[in-house]
């Protein structure tokens, strides 16, 4: 290991000795500077320094002559002074190497998905669609919020709708936000993160009223679909998803105290379901079969509907309501729960919704109890109090 005073002649003309895998020569004006000298010639130069810990790291700096002497002199000072600070150049440089591609992460965030969520294949869709095709092959920490946001605006702008473009957002966020959980390096920041979503001005919001609901009950009990006079009102009595409802089993309901478990909602975890006494009638009105442990199957199969779409586009026609949709019950099912005088929180519960924000949307449909709340205690002022609750 000799020591000796690098110039660039040294540089150019040092070899490696026969029998030799490489030497190494140490420089005596910048100490911990490096020229190693290889058989075929190349030449690299590297710096040894103490870490923090005391510990002996070696950082490669190049080779000659991509790297001159004189810029690996500067680079030299500036790793051992960044080491003297207690910073480590070294493991900052393997951290960065370690650093995935966002297809790699990808990988691990469907599997994660898929084990929680039963709408996993919507993620994967934004992934497979939208996000891997743009982003893919940067690694994490080369995605900018600039990027990201100038992304999102173009796909709107490309035709998809904003709700379209918010979903994704979402998922690219979580995406960042898992990673960050499992300590992947280069997602420290999120650069979804402050992006606005886009405002929907799309929001289609149709509830059934009384009428319309007998109108629709007559219909679906005349369907050759003979589950479907039961899964129609079950959906506006409960205001279920209609995937909760088509995998629904016997051994999750409890009639008694009128309660259903749901084992696994939407947001990936159980949730319980309080039954009406209607929707308890119309259960215990349901037929059975021996060793089927669906409540409502697929009468042929004995297994759960993988549809029944053609069945229920009839009945709506039928009904007089081609453009209700099957989603629409749950809605109409919030509708009579907020008109009644039930609290948003209330409603929220029932429905299984895990933001407040997602219950908002019901909002407006209070306004009649809040008239109704002042109307009586302007009464009260005024001196009636015939409407006053004793």
């Amino acid at each position: 290991m000799p020591n000796v005073k690098l110039d660039s002649t040294f540089v150019q003309t040092a070899t490696c000795p026969k029998g030799k895998k490489r030497v190494d020569f140490y420089d005596v004006s910048v100490t911990g500077l490096i020229l190693t000298v290889y058989p075929s010639g190349k030449r690299t130069f590297t710096v040894r320094y103490d870490n923090k810990y005391g510990e002996l790291k070696q950082y490669k700096i190049g080779s000659y002559p991509e790297v001159s002497l004189d810029r690996a002199k500067r680079k030299a000072l500036q790793i051992k002074g960044q080491a003297a600070l207690g910073e480590d150049p070294a493991e900052d440089r393997r951290i960065v190497r370690a650093i995935p591609t966002v297809s790699e992460v990808a990988d691990r965030f469907i599997e994660y998905v898929r084990s929680y969520k039963s709408s996993h294949f919507n993620d994967e869709r934004a992934l497979r669609n939208h996000i891997l095709p743009r982003f893919g092959k940067l690694r994490l920490d080369q995605v900018t919020q600039e990027e990201v946001a100038i992304f999102l605006k173009g796909m709107v702008n490309l035709g998809y709708k904003p709700a379209t473009a918010n979903f994704v957002h979402v998922v690219f966020g979580h995406l960042f936000r898992c990673a960050k959980q499992w300590g992947i390096p280069g997602s420290d920041v999120n650069p979804v993160d402050g992006i606005k979503h886009f405002v929907l001005n799309n929001a289609r919001d149709r509830y059934l009223s009384a009428e319309e609901a007998k109108r629709l009950q007559l219909a679906v009990e005349c369907s050759e679909n003979t589950q479907l006079q039961y899964f129609i009102p079950l959906l506006l009595l409960t205001g279920v998803r209609k995937s909760e409802l088509i995998h629904a089993r016997w051994e999750d309901f409890d009639l008694d105290n009128r309660r259903w478990r749901v084992p696994k909602s939407k947001s990936g975890s159980a949730r319980h379901v309080p039954l009406s006494r209607e929707a308890v009638k119309i259960l215990n009105k349901v037929p059975r079969w021996d060793d089927c442990p669906y409540v409502l199957p697929n009468p042929r199969t004995k297994k759960p509907f993988r549809s029944f779409f053609l069945a229920w586009d009839n009945a709506r026609k039928k009904a007089g309501l081609p453009e209700v949709r099957l989603h629409d019950l749950r809605h109409s099912a919030a509708s009579a729960m907020v008109q009644a005088g039930q609290s948003l929180y209330i409603v929220g519960k029932v429905l299984g919704h895990v933001r407040p924000t997602t219950t908002q949307r019901y909002a407006h449909l209070d306004d009649q109890a809040l008239l109704a709340a002042v109307d009586a205690g302007a009464k009260v002022i005024a001196g009636d109090r015939s409407h006053a609750v004793v």
